[in-house]
């Protein structure tokens, strides 16, 4: 089955939900890294989940204060641990900022729905229409003081040509000076489309519509159900179980994405619904299915490429620069599942390991550390297996045992040491699915045995005398005979041929050695202090599926069937290998993992192409994540889909025994279907915020027959990056031998070759018709507005022989061709059909499980509907029972009320009495009052009476006084 495939996955894929708490927003206290800034702020979330932003309250300025003492005050509530947010940002893993925010009180919501909405692939894949919407609900977030959009705003967004952007605000009768502002409620949605449609004219769309149309000026229903089953939807699709569109589901798309009723009556579609209906979800370059986790994850490891990284701690060069805990979180929460730890004995009083570059001038980092954030990211954004390659180098027993005490302790139940019952590490048997292993690290560390000399003696003894002639040999299915030599083949997958430098500078320390430590080396690869320790029997304890062993030859490890050792090769080791044996390293990937990694001389910490090893079946192929050079932007492509799970299923002729694959055949893979890929590069949208000229170029990477480097270039826009239309003949990738392998790349660039974006789509993903491309950066982060548009043709190649015959005459010869002289022309052909037969085949085979377990789900279902029943018989008997005690209820709530009304009129009675006496007390007081007066002056008169008789009585005194 090729491309979408809507009705056999059931999508598990949600859209963002912004919950109340982060739309309604809530305080809390942002602080510089220096700390000597600490602002109040309202921290807040779009409702569409697009932005998170922040409002500033009142700002508090501190000196050299401590972080407790800072943020710890008396209002706030809970442990600081617990209220700590750190959000990480940044165009790569390397050059990241943290903004640091601290909230009042423990906010746990806050912290799972922004990694949620971070991390939603959906809001990773959003489709045209939501693009644009993205851009407009950036612009209504930053008003200025008076609560409007400034122009100025506007115009820094589409940068590219000012002048543009002032006529298009005039056409819609907005303010368009540079020191203009526009009211938000002016700026609706629908004047930012108008706004859109006068600054970025689609001419090519009303030629698309007319070429459609005719001479209409609209589409009928029957017309947009052509135009629908004709242009866009995938040929490679079985007609029986995905039908081509009927007119009644047309006009409900023409009911979704028509805005003008008037039309819509008349059963017709405007070049306007038309182009809504290509913005929409409808018509995403990709189907959601590929995104969503829908590979089969049951099967044993070793049927999977892993998404693997090389010397993970590194932060720039191999020789010199800083080493970080935070790459080892960075690349995990990319999808990463397999990280490498350069350990080596800390030279400090506390002996503690340490994780650094040996030998170079690389710092050094904790390794508990390193143990602890593995410990905190290794599932956030994938539930399938984490595997540590660790390279020991740490001599010191009592390091080595701490080191096994830090995976313990920190790991818990996540860190698998016993093998699983079903699994021994016996000869024989495969290794445990990822399924099986959901939620476990794994150990990948050399392991001791301990072997005695006499075994060591007669293993040296049993040895090929020639181990490399051995490894040339071929297996029991010699490699199949193509035209290209493998030479030329992988020339074309690289830019230069420096690949093929001497390798007697390479690195080879990470290439395995053998289990007895004990014996004596006799390879030349590496030195011996680059040599690994001998593992002690705490380290050794925790190694079960994944045990390093060195590669002797497909041979040897072929007999020795043990799935649980696994093999790594530097990139040119690993290169003569797949050159002098590929059949048979295909072969060798079916049970056992093998790890590549790139050579010492890349001091820079530059990349090999990786599409050579997984066209090999090579699982671990291990990148420099530091790097996003073309060859890291290929492995973040090819991780985004099945779930970015980092995990994906290898092509079946690369997991079953029976099928044998040369990755450098130039004809037709037994069993897959050829594809014939036709790309037509129409315009492009907002490619630079510049005013310059644009191009696209296009690469397809595959298996070397299949890879074309620059193989379409478009001519250079004259100073047009808004709207480029390209009128130039589409490129044809006449025949992908190998399309489930391989990818396709759109990228964009300024005149000067200056990197736009790209996108890098697997071609079985791709979806036919017209489509917009929006576009990602290095980093495979979405682009808001650069996109291109383009239209596709994929289906099944046919060749020239039989390209002008009609089907029933391609159908009569495949039957009868063994009876004509078409014979060995149409041997591939039938072939061909064959494949499409097994594969149709197969997913009958799977719809038919999916029925059995859907009719066991009913049979569930019934059986919790009966139980349902008769809970909601209980449940209605005591609904009765509630019923007659609220009546009860009800009837003693009136009585009261009764009693409550009398008590009422009571009151209001001894209210008026309150209030009569009140009067009369107030009468009474004011008498009082009168009395009081009268008082006073009877007082006032009796005083002067009685000044009157003491002064008589003086006088009276002096009277007597005189006479006597």
């Amino acid at each position: 089955m090729a491309g979408a495939q809507p009705g056999t996955h059931a999508l598990k894929l949600k859209p963002p939900i912004v919950p109340n708490t982060l739309r309604n927003g809530s305080r809390f206290m942002k602080w510089d890294d220096d700390l000597s800034t600490v602002t109040p702020v309202t921290l807040t979330v779009d409702p569409h989940g697009y932005f998170l932003y922040w409002t500033d309250q009142n700002k508090v300025h501190t000196h050299e204060a401590k972080l407790r003492e800072l943020l710890d005050v008396g209002n706030l509530v809970g442990r600081i641990e617990n209220r700590l947010l750190t959000i990480v940002t940044g165009p790569d893993m390397v050059n990241i900022t943290y903004l640091n925010f601290m909230a009042l009180q423990e906010e746990e919501e806050w912290a799972e729905e922004l990694f949620s909405l971070a991390s939603n692939l959906l809001s990773h894949n959003m489709n045209r229409e939501t693009s644009l919407e993205k851009a407009y609900v950036r612009l209504t977030l930053q008003p200025n003081s008076d609560g409007r959009i400034p122009v100025k705003n506007i115009g820094r967004m589409f940068s590219a040509d000012k002048k543009r952007v002032e006529t298009a605000l005039e056409h819609c009768n907005l303010p368009f000076g540079r020191s203009d502002s526009i009211p938000i409620e002016d700026f609706t949605p629908e004047v930012y489309r108008s706004f859109l449609s006068h600054l970025c004219p689609r001419p090519e769309l009303n030629s698309i519509f007319s070429q459609q149309g005719g001479k209409g000026a609209y589409l009928s229903v029957d017309q947009m159900t052509e135009f629908i089953n004709e242009k866009q939807r995938d040929p490679r699709l079985n007609e029986i179980l995905y039908p081509p569109l009927r007119p009644s589901q047309t006009q409900i798309l023409m009911e979704k994405y028509e805005l003008n009723h008037s039309l819509l009556k008349q059963g017709v579609c405007s070049v306007y619904g038309l182009s809504r209906y290509l913005v929409s979800d409808e018509n995403g370059v990709i189907p959601h299915e590929k995104l969503d986790q829908s590979e089969d994850m049951t099967l044993p490891l070793s049927h999977y490429f892993i998404n693997s990284s090389h010397n993970t701690y590194l932060t720039a060069g191999q020789l010199a620069g800083s080493s970080s805990v935070e790459m080892y979180r960075q690349v995990l929460l990319a999808g990463c599942r397999c990280v490498e730890l350069d350990c080596w004995k800390g030279r400090t009083t506390e002996e503690e390991p340490v994780i650094t570059h040996g030998f170079t001038m690389t710092s050094e980092i904790c390794f508990k550390e390193v143990i602890e954030a593995i410990a905190e990211c290794a599932f956030k954004t994938s539930p399938f297996p984490v595997i540590l390659s660790f390279e020991n180098h740490v001599d010191s027993p009592k390091q080595q045992a701490k080191m096994a005490e830090y995976c313990r302790s920190i790991f818990g139940d996540a860190l698998l040491i016993d093998p699983l019952e079903k699994y021994p590490l016996e000869s024989g048997v495969p290794l445990p699915s990822p399924q099986e292993l959901i939620g476990k690290i794994l150990i990948k560390n050399k392991k001791s045995h301990k072997p005695s000399s006499a075994h060591c003696n007669k293993r040296l003894a049993d040895q090929p005398a020639n181990q490399s002639a051995a490894a040339e040999q071929a297996t029991d299915e010699p490699s199949s005979p193509s035209n290209i030599t493998a030479g030329e083949a992988i020339c074309k997958l690289y830019t230069d041929c420096s690949f093929f430098s001497d390798v007697e500078a390479e690195d080879d320390d990470d290439d395995d050695d053998d289990d007895d430590d004990d014996c004596k080396k006799t390879s030349d690869e590496g030195t011996a202090e680059e040599r690994e320790a001998i593992a002690t029997e705490e380290m050794s304890t925790l190694v079960n599926y994944v045990q390093p062993t060195k590669f002797n030859s497909f041979e040897a490890s072929k007999k020795a069937n043990r799935s649980y050792q696994m093999s790594s090769f530097v990139e040119t080791k690993a290169l003569e290998h797949l050159t002098k044996s590929p059949v048979e390293f295909v072969e060798y990937n079916k049970q056992q993992l093998s790890r590549i990694y790139p050579k010492g001389t890349r001091v820079d910490s530059s990349n090999y192409m990786p599409q050579l090893f997984w066209n090999a079946g090579c699982q671990l192929v291990a990148l420099n994540f530091q790097t996003i050079d073309l060859s890291m932007q290929l492995n973040l492509g090819m991780y985004e889909y099945n779930g970015k799970s980092g995990y994906r299923l290898k092509p079946e002729f690369m997991r079953r025994p029976d099928k044998h694959f040369d990755p450098f055949t130039e004809s037709t893979v037994d069993g897959i279907v050829a594809n014939t890929v036709k790309v037509k590069i129409i315009s492009g949208q907002f490619l630079s915020d510049k005013k310059v000229g644009v191009y696209v170029e296009l690469d397809m990477f595959g298996l070397p027959v299949d890879t074309k480097r620059k193989a379409l270039k478009t001519k250079t826009s004259q100073s047009n990056a808004i709207n480029p239309v390209w009128d130039e003949e589409p490129i044809i990738f006449k025949k992908v031998v190998l399309p489930t392998l391989a990818s396709l790349r759109i990228a964009a660039f300024e005149e000067g070759g200056k990197f736009i974006g790209h996108r890098i789509i697997p071609v079985p993903a791709l979806r036919p018709g017209y489509r917009y491309i929006g576009l990602r950066n290095e980093k495979n982060q979405s682009l808001i507005l650069p996109a291109v548009f383009v239209y596709i043709e994929v289906k099944d190649y046919v060749p020239d022989t039989f390209a002008g015959r009609s089907l029933h005459v391609r159908v009569r010869l495949y039957g009868h061709v063994w009876l004509t002289h078409w014979y060995h022309m149409s041997f591939t052909l039938v072939r061909e059909l064959t494949a499409l037969v097994r594969e149709h085949t197969v997913l009958v085979r799977e719809l038919t499980a999916q029925v059995r377990e859907l009719t066991a789900q009913v049979r569930d279902l019934k059986a919790q509907v009966r139980d349902l029943t008769a809970q909601v018989r209980d449940l209605t008997a005591q609904v009765r029972d509630l019923t007659a005690q609220v009546r009860d209820l009800t009837a003693q709530v009136r009585e009261l009320t009764a009693q409550v009304r009398e008590l009422t009129a009571q009151v209001r009675e001894l209210t008026a009495q309150v209030r009569e006496l009140t009067a009369q007390v107030r009468e009474l007081t004011a008498q009082v009052r009168e009395l009081t007066a009268q008082v006073r002056e009877l007082t006032a008169q009796v005083r002067e009476l009685t000044a009157q008789v003491r002064e008589l009585t003086a006088q009276v005194r002096a009277m007597l006084s005189q006479l006597s």
